[in-house]
């Protein structure tokens, strides 16, 4: 046996590999590490063997410059092993014959026979040629037969496999005119053997009589083509192209999408993709329905140094615009218009837009043009910044509805809105100093006004809150109706500074003093349409709210055999004076007050800031906690809030009558309570309650659960909130949502969920999925059946189904199953 060894440096000027860029990388790779391999079995004293040898080399450099090649190692040792070593002088032959083995910056070479002809100037390799690259790829073949420039050859019985899992097999491979590859009775999948039974067939792949790969189109074509799943044919190409599954962006067609609609018909979609530079794409994405016609879809991408912009433009001239007869879509011409974009200024600031324009309010879902389930869309400019303790952003804003009951005259054009927060870095009066401010300015062109009863709701409309209040049926529309949003334009500027210092005494209690001052700012044009809740007219007006206060807790702390627990009584006191201009501030932005144990020590319990608590509070509180050995957590808060001096805010009523049933109403709140449970990591159960302090009967409760095993997760959430006619949901609320997800195995999963209405006794949403899922493929198929929120409350039910082809992409089919 022979055995060499000796540097790159040594052998010539290094040469370049391929790293995984194609079909016919892998064979130069092979090929060039053969070849500068064979260069150490030259003798060194001749000259023409020599020379050969680094012609060679050179050669196939110049091949990895063009295939995007990884360079070697240049002081990477190269170790030949053979059972004989050969140099026939009479016909110029170097040959490495008998387990040859030839090991060079991380690649072995395995073959019974290497052949150099000097002459001819060809490399042949014979007998169970592999090659095994330091990045994992594989090639097998029975032999090999390349020219030295590698412009043409021939390989019989040719087998390989990437790392990134893609395997290509063929009888015979030729190699022409220096970049074009045939594989001859070849196939092609993504899809890793069986490893019980390798002869299975695959889960898909891609026969073909002939599979050509164009180097410098980085293109595969193939040529009287079957689609195999399990083994079977299910679809024949007399001729397609895909990208070589290396290129991550290629211009072509994408896998074909498919709808179906009762008003649409059916719909297909064949997208274009056009690769038009390596950060500018383009993808088509037109579809013919056979009852409305045309529908033209494209999208535009960028990338550039800093951040991504996309624009999007679809269109349709509808042919049967009856067909939408009673819903927004029955007019002629429909379209969109939308772009997105987000870039980096620095590390700490970034800014960007989201922009929609939109004929009409269901486009996107008639069409399925958007995520199943979207109830609105938001444009807007945005300027955000983050620092280590602060925080800063800025947005105009225009939101619109996809829903058929969207007014877009109600809703509001927000320009802009800014929010600022800094916590100082160092203490002030050894306590924490922070301050924020908030600007808001808008402008609606029509007031929102929603009844608080069902005798009030304009006819047909019976969505609950949502129900639009037709003034001619009430006599005090101050008393029958809200406010949700008034018509006119409005800007507020809030500036809030806070301070709070946490003290512990010898016993363990600890003492919070805090102290808090609140600006607002604001003028008002009001339209004459927002009476009687707002006055007309224009105004200005300036609100300030000062409060000091005080928080004290003593934790008690048992440590038992059984585990630990603590009982912690809270207290919390704040003096400030009434809250003033009630009514003549609008409510925009604080219009959600739910009270529970979230908000219970909270200096003010509104939700934005065109509403602040005002008078002097008590919140208590008592808290229970206990870490059980081997058994989990248990967490319980208990408490109740106290009006003890001025007007309660909450029982002062704006446009939206906030506060009122919200159990705060009263100078003597409800009762709000919490109770956690957490077993095990894998399970937890939440309770939230609300009990009136009156009667002590539940007007809202909530009880969520979450459960996981190791293949099957389940939760479930259950609420109950009694009527807030006040506040316009007049009917019972009651229902519970549950979901699971079942993993069957490491491929497949199955997922369900429902959402029953105790209240209108039906289910009004619900869903069933199954999924499949491995290296290759990805198939899910789901039914969605659910309440659509229109006038008349039908059901809409939809089967979508997509599938996913690893490196050829991903196709779907979605269809309605009409409504009852």
């Amino acid at each position: 046996m022979k055995v060499g060894s000796v540097s790159a440096g040594q052998a010539g000027q290094a040469s370049r590999r391929a790293s995984g860029s194609g079909l016919v990388s892998a064979c130069w790779l092979f090929s060039t590490v053969v070849l500068g391999t064979l260069g150490i079995l030259l003798p060194a004293g001749d000259a023409m063997a020599q020379a050969s040898f680094t012609h060679a080399k050179g050669s196939s450099s110049l091949a990895g410059e063009l295939s995007g090649q990884r360079q070697v190692d240049p002081n990477a040792k190269m170790i030949v092993t053979a059972d004989e070593l050969v140099y026939d002088f009479k016909r110029q032959e170097v040959s490495a014959i008998g387990h040859v083995q030839i090991y060079y910056d991380g690649a072995v070479v395995e073959a019974q026979r290497i052949i150099y002809d000097q002459n001819a100037k060809r490399l042949k390799a014979e007998g169970g040629v592999r090659l095994k690259d330091r990045d994992g790829k594989i090639i097998t073949a029975d032999n090999l037969d390349l020219s030295q420039d590698f412009a043409d050859g021939f390989v019989r019985s040719l087998r390989i496999d990437t790392p990134d899992n893609m395997h290509f097999v063929a009888a015979a491979a030729q190699r022409s005119g220096g970049d074009t590859t045939t594989l001859t009775n070849g196939s092609y999948t993504p899809c890793e053997p069986c490893r019980a039974n390798p002869e299975k067939p695959p889960l898909w792949q891609i026969k073909a009589t002939r599979i050509i790969h164009k180097e410098k189109d980085q293109t595969l074509y193939f040529k009287d083509a079957t689609f195999e799943f399990f083994g079977l044919p299910i679809a024949y190409f007399p001729y397609f192209e895909a990208p070589d599954p290396s290129v991550k962006r290629k211009s072509g067609f994408l896998l074909p999408k498919f709808m179906s609609s009762s008003n649409v018909g059916i719909g297909v979609t064949v997208p274009y993709f056009w690769n038009i530079a390596p950060n500018m794409d383009v993808t088509f994405s037109p579809m013919l329905t056979t009852k409305q016609g045309f529908l033209m879809d494209a999208e535009f991408r960028q990338r550039l140094e800093t951040g991504t912009w996309s624009i999007r433009a679809a269109g349709i001239q509808q042919a049967d615009p009856s067909a939408f007869s009673g819903d927004p879509g029955d007019r002629d011409s429909r379209g969109l218009l939308e772009s997105h974009g987000k870039f980096n200024i620095n590390t700490q600031w970034y800014w960007g837009w989201d922009g929609y324009l939109l004929t009409d309010q269901t486009f996107l879902s008639d069409y399925s043009l958007a995520n199943t389930g979207s109830r609105e869309v938001t444009s807007q400019i945005f300027l955000v910044g983050q620092g280590d303790r602060s925080y800063f952003d800025a947005r105009v804003m225009q939101f619109y509805g996809l829903t058929t009951y969207d007014d877009e005259n109600q809703q509001a054009l927000v320009a802009p809105v800014i929010d600022y927060s800094k916590v100082l870095d160092h203490p002030v009066m050894d306590g924490q100093f922070s301050y924020n401010f908030n600007f808001i300015s808008l402008t609606r062109q029509e007031a929102d006004i929603r009844a608080t009863s069902a005798s009030f709701v304009v006819p047909n409309q019976t969505n609950g809150a949502t129900n639009e209040c037709d003034l001619t049926l009430t006599n005090n529309p101050a008393q029958d109706c809200l406010l949700r949003g008034m018509a006119g334009s409005y800007s507020r500027l809030s500036g809030q500074a806070d301070w709070r210092k946490s003290v512990t005494d010898s016993a363990g209690q600890v003492w919070t003093p805090f102290m808090n001052v609140r600006v607002d700012v604001a003028a008002l044009s009001s339209d004459s349409e927002n009476e009687p809740w707002l006055a007309s007219g224009d105004s200005q007006l300036v609100r300030a709210m000062p409060a000091v206060g005080l928080e004290y807790r003593y934790p008690f702390m048992s440590v038992e055999k059984w585990g630990t627990q603590t009982l912690e009584p809270i207290a919390q006191v704040i003096v400030r004076p009434d809250e003033s201009d009630i009514g003549k501030f609008p409510n925009e932005d604080a219009q959600s007050l739910v009270f529970d144990d979230t908000n219970l020590f909270s200096l003010s319990k509104y939700s934005g800031y065109d509403r602040v608590e005002g008078g002097t509070r008590a919140n208590v509180g008592l808290q229970y906690t206990a870490n059980l050995n081997g058994g989990g957590l248990v967490n319980a808060l208990f408490g109740q809030s106290y009006q003890l001096a001025g007007v309660n805010s909450y029982s002062q009523y704006d446009m939206a009558n906030t506060g009122a049933e919200s159990g705060l109403q009263d100078d003597v709140s409800d009762y709000v309570g919490r109770l956690y449970y957490a077993p095990a990591p894998d399970f937890s159960l939440v309770g939230r309650f609300r009990f009136d302090h009156d009667t002590m009967d539940m007007s809202r409760v909530e009880v969520q659960g979450n459960k996981s095993w190791d293949r099957f997760s389940v939760s479930a959430l259950y609420g109950k909130y009694d009527p807030q006619p006040e506040l316009g949901y007049y009917t019972l609320r009651e229902g519970i949502v549950g979901s699971g997800n079942y993993k069957i195995n490491d491929q497949w999963s199955l997922s369900a969920g429902v959402r029953y209405d105790l209240a209108l006794d039906q289910v009004d949403y619900t869903t069933l999925g199954i999924k499949y899922l491995n290296d290759c493929l990805g198939v899910a198929l789901n039914y969605i059946s659910s309440y659509t929120e229109n006038t008349n409350r039908e059901r809409d039910d939809k089967v979508l189904l997509t599938i996913s082809l690893r490196t050829l992409g991903e196709a779907g089919f979605s269809t309605g199953l009409g409504g009852n």
